[in-house]
């Protein structure tokens, strides 16, 4: 834990080159949340309106999904303002996964609306329920496509623009809100034709898209609360960090903490290392992940010393390479065996000079045979 400017982070030792700014992202997101929240309200009181002029569940359904919309985008404004605050010795990491848990809220929104839908969906093809002013219904739910995609298309943009996972999941729930509207337009289609099944159908289609993107939203979000990310964050990682000279090895973890994506590598360095040069060796690393992973938004960075060269496995590599230059070129003799029996010693009777000499090279410049006589 490091206390840097009075703030608790663990990664303010090794600033990352580039910064964000969290005070403009949370205006942008925060201008996001009150665009939506104003456009989808207007749009889903018209629709409510015209729902109940009319009788037609399908855009009964697309209403109720509008208004939805705004009770989400009420939680995630105070997911916004709760991750604001700084890190304390309770929350060493703050509060930014209010964020993700913002994203909970949305997907519990998403999955009511698909059960209310479904059961008036089905209440009415069951009951042969009769739709009334269809061309005002067919208004509205052409209201609601072009409603719901502006404001998806806004919000996702923002999202993706700060990286928060939350505004993305409230951009898909008002694009599905744009499918619903088009589902209830298929069935006052259908209705407008005379078939009177037509709009029942088509709540139950909208039911079921809305069960599709609450599947996808609740999965995303339960992806980051269980600390997962693309397993490329953790490559580029180690990859960044290996790149740098002095650093032998690296391992790297990573997770995301609302719009924060914190990188914690461990480098194997020389034992020799001091301190001061596994810090210098850090804010390198802190550079090179700045620029291999620019989504990174914190960096934890520890030194472990590297193991040394096995003593076996060295001295098997010296053995090889003096059997590799050959046994004229060994200096000194080779340690004999002791099962070997001794041949260097003459036969009796003969000669003491037929004992074999060590070979030695032949210095250069000097002719054969002008040696010491």
């Amino acid at each position: 834990m490091h206390k840097t400017l009075g703030q608790r982070d663990p990664g303010a030792a090794f600033p990352l080159a580039h910064s964000r700014d969290d005070a403009s992202e949370r205006r942008q997101a925060n201008r996001a949340i009150a665009v939506s929240a104003v456009g989808l309200g207007v749009t889903g009181l018209a629709e409510l309106a015209l729902a109940l002029l009319t009788g037609s569940v399908g855009l009964l359904g697309d209403a109720i999904h509008n208004l939805s919309d705004v009770s989400t985008s009420a939680v995630v404004f105070l997911g916004f303002r709760l991750s604001r605050r700084p890190p304390t010795d309770k929350y060493p990491y703050g509060l930014e996964r209010a964020e993700d848990l913002a994203g909970v809220g949305i997907a519990v929104v998403i999955w009511v609306s698909a059960v209310f839908a479904g059961y008036e969906s089905v209440r009415k093809l069951i009951d042969h329920g009769h739709t009334t002013f269809v061309g005002a219904g067919i208004a509205g739910a052409v209201v609601g496509i072009v409603g719901n995609q502006v404001v998806a298309r806004y919000k996702l943009v923002v999202g993706r623009r700060i990286n928060s996972a939350t505004l993305i999941a409230d951009a898909r729930h008002s694009w599905l809100d744009a499918l619903s509207s088009a589902g209830a337009l298929a069935g006052l289609i259908a209705v407008a034709l005379g078939q009177s099944w037509g709009d029942p159908v088509a709540g139950l289609a909208v039911t079921g898209f809305i069960c599709h993107v609450g599947y996808e939203v609740t999965a995303d979000v339960m992806h980051r609360l269980a600390d997962g990310v693309d397993p490329d964050v953790i490559t580029r990682a180690e990859a960044a960090a290996g790149a740098v000279r002095g650093v032998a090895h690296a391992h790297a973890r990573a997770r995301w903490t609302g719009r924060t994506l914190r990188v914690e590598i461990e480098g194997w360095v020389d034992p020799a290392t001091s301190a001061r040069e596994a810090d210098a060796l850090g804010h390198l690393v802190a550079t090179e992940i700045s620029r291999q992973l620019p989504e990174a938004g914190s960096l934890t960075w520890s030194t472990r010393a590297a193991p040394a060269l096995c003593r076996a496995a060295a001295l098997a590599a010296t053995r090889q390479a003096a059997a590799r230059r050959g046994p004229c070129c060994r200096r000194g003799r080779a340690r004999r065996s002791p099962a070997r029996p001794r041949t260097d010693r003459p036969a009796p009777g003969r000669s003491r000079r037929l004992r074999s000499a060590p070979c030695r090279r032949r210095r250069p410049g000097r002719p054969r045979g002008s040696g010491r006589r």
